[in-house]
């Protein structure tokens, strides 16, 4: 007599990538004894009165039903999202074989096991064991010690097979569509035990048990059938497929709109910007007032202020007043420069010109901004060459450049004195403080002049095969020069602008702007409109008004 397996067939996972159901390990001993007297059962021929002579331990209505009730177990959802099938119920079991051990459940055939659906416990009632006929037994049939593997031979059904879930996420139902075989499965072999009248009560738990899944996917789950196995083995939850579902996509935070740059900041920045400069300023402003008060209780120094007034008398040749050309001259001075400056700084500062320019002759393509402030610039050194051509013939070159030594000492205490905010004697109809003629001397023949050779110097005007010149005077150093040249400049107009209106703001414009000396407020209006026409040129200073003018002299073009 062969030996009999004892191990459990396993099927498939539970859960999906988990290991096959039910877990590895020996079949309980009342599973293999009701097993192995089933199979004695059905060894012995058929008979009218097997049927009639059933035992009275036959399942009958609800009675046995209530007797060994137990909960169903559930599987996988049979739709994604929806609850564990089959639903939550009492299983009914069949009735017990001889010995108090319960009777597994017979394994239908694959024709039966297609067509059954699922019973809740509350509406099922088991079919008596008289009204089941026994199964007859092929001449073929294994005996009681054949293995539990042995094949069962299969004959083509007409009952569609009933299909599942899929084996693999995104893979097609199980088993594949087709008809359900019509040979049972084989059943579980069990070792020799005490044998029992087990053909009624195998055919009363094979009509009283539902089939849970196709033939080809049946898992005998006979920890199941153990009475001393625990309800949560039998009961193991499985996560509903709507727990495994990905979370609602949050809402995308929109992204802020960035701010408008103005150069290199924002108007915001700007603003703190300027608020952070102004206090600044009068913080410093502050303490040199508080210090050059110092300064002048000190020894001898007010002997110094006294014996230096700040200024010292010209030569009598020496008109007095400014004529038209003066005038004329002071206020291109003032346009020109602040185009110059505001050109100087884009060309500094802009990574991607808005348009291009190239000469007429040939040569190197620069950026739109750069001509403009070439171009300023050849204006500007024009206007100040004819300033210093006439400031030189009308002799009144001697009231910006000092003809003494006195000079000096003279600009120092008026320094002083315009550090303690008690103003020296302003006369500059006539003749400037010391401290005002060294400033426009350094304006017009040292700043001016730096200015406009460090400019050449980067410019496409300087040749670019000299090299003993470049050797000489190179680019770099012209570069370390001309934007400090550039802040003095800046640093002087607001001083001079700030000067002129706290020591006689309607005096000091007639002066340059009205040619008068008198008070009153024709040089103010003057210099009113000087500014309109400055700030209108600053807002022209733009592409789409500069590239007809730059085509007089060569190709304008975005790239």
């Amino acid at each position: 007599m062969a030996a009999q397996s004892r191990s459990i067939r396993r099927g498939l996972p539970r859960v999906p990538g988990g290991e096959p159901w039910p877990p590895a390990g020996q079949a309980p001993a009342h599973v293999r004894a009701g097993a192995a007297a089933e199979t004695a059962a059905t060894a012995e021929p058929a008979t009218g009165s097997t049927a009639a002579s059933a035992p009275a331990t036959a399942v009958t209505g609800g009675a046995a039903g209530s007797a060994g009730e137990r909960q169903l177990r559930r599987g996988l959802p049979r739709i994604p999202g929806g609850d564990p099938w089959p639903p939550p119920g009492q299983a009914p079991v069949s009735a017990t074989l001889s010995g108090g051990a319960p009777a597994p459940a017979a394994a239908p055939s694959r024709a039966d096991a297609a067509d059954a659906t699922p019973v809740p416990a509350a509406t099922f009632t088991p079919t008596p064991v008289a009204a089941v006929p026994a199964p007859s037994v092929p001449a073929a049939t294994p005996s009681v010690n054949a293995p539990a593997t042995a094949p069962a031979s299969l004959t083509p059904g007409t009952t569609p097979l009933r299909r599942g879930l899929p084996r693999v996420p995104g893979g097609e139902p199980w088993p594949p569509a087709g008809l359900a075989p019509s040979a049972a499965a084989p059943a579980v072999h069990a070792t020799p035990g005490p044998a029992a009248p087990a053909t009624a009560a195998a055919a009363a738990a094979f009509t009283s048990t539902p089939a849970p899944a196709p033939a080809d996917r049946v898992v005998e789950t006979v920890a199941a059938a153990e009475p001393s196995a625990p309800a949560t083995a039998a009961q193991a939850p499985v996560a509903p497929a709507a727990a495994a579902a990905k979370p609602a996509a949050e809402k995308p935070v929109e992204p802020k709109a960035q701010a408008k740059l103005y150069g290199s900041r924002t108007l915001g920045q700007w603003t703190k910007f300027a608020v952070l400069l102004a206090v600044s300023a009068i913080a410093a402003a502050g303490i040199l007032v508080l210090a050059a008060r110092g300064v002048t209780t000190l020894p001898g120094v007010p002997e110094f202020l006294e014996r230096y007034p700040g200024a010292y008398d010209l030569p009598e040749a020496v008109e007095p007043g400014f004529p038209w050309w003066a005038q004329w001259t002071h206020f291109l001075n003032f346009f020109l420069i602040v185009l110059i400056i505001r050109s100087g700084y884009q060309v500094r500062t802009q990574e991607k010109p808005p348009a291009f320019w190239t000469p007429k002759r040939g040569g190197k393509k620069i950026s739109i901004n750069l001509w403009l402030h070439q171009a300023l610039d050849i204006l500007w050194l024009a206007n100040g060459l004819s300033f210093v051509v006439l400031l030189i013939a009308s002799g009144r070159w001697m009231r910006i450049v000092p003809s003494s030594w006195e000079a000096f000492p003279n600009a120092l205490s008026a320094l002083l004195q315009y550090m303690t905010l008690d103003w020296p004697v302003e006369s500059g109809w006539v003749n400037y403080n010391s401290l005002q003629q060294l400033m426009y001397f350094i304006v017009v023949f040292i700043a001016a002049p730096l200015a406009a050779i460090t400019g050449v110097r980067m410019s496409e005007f300087w040749p670019k095969d000299a090299k003993t010149l470049n050797r000489i005077y190179p680019v770099e150093a012209a570069r370390s020069v001309h934007f400090p040249t550039m802040l003095f400049f800046v640093l002087f107009i607001l001083v001079h602008v700030f000067l002129v209106f706290s020591t006689g703001a309607l005096r000091n414009l007639n002066h340059m702007f009205g040619g008068t000396d008198a008070v009153n407020w024709a040089g103010f209006w003057l210099f009113a409109a000087a500014i309109a026409i400055t700030a209108a040129g600053w807002y022209a200073a733009r592409p789409i008004v500069l590239a007809p003018i730059a085509k007089l002299f060569g190709q304008v073009s975005s790239r």
